[in-house]
């Protein structure tokens, strides 16, 4: 882990106890065993569905991209407001709406 992802318990304190784990190059992170995040890079993204994308699109916050075979793979996480890492409770509102894109998933 890095202190990054460490400091996201404080972020995210008022939705509850986190988990963070490793995946492919980056950490996943989960509330009630659902991961409504990830980390790429020390930048937070959270779950997107069409319930929760203009949040992101009005904010101007891009999606998560990556590169895999020469070509641009995008997630539907997209990047979690700055403000959010300072605020606690912007930080539980974008966190819930993520966690229910999470849950919509499923």
């Amino acid at each position: 882990m890095s202190e990054f992802t460490d400091y996201l318990s404080d972020v995210f304190a008022l939705l509850g106890p986190i988990s963070v784990r490793r995946m492919f190059g980056g950490h996943g992170v989960y509330h009630d065993g659902v991961m409504f995040a990830l980390v790429s890079d020390e930048t937070l993204y959270l779950k997107a569905d069409a319930q929760n994308l203009e949040d992101f699109q009005r904010e101007g916050l891009e999606p998560f991209a990556y590169r895999r075979r020469g070509r641009v793979v995008q997630l539907s996480y997209h990047r979690a407001p700055e403000a959010i890492l300072e605020d606690p409770e912007p930080a539980r509102d974008w966190a819930r709406r993520a966690l229910a894109a999470a849950r919509r998933a499923k």
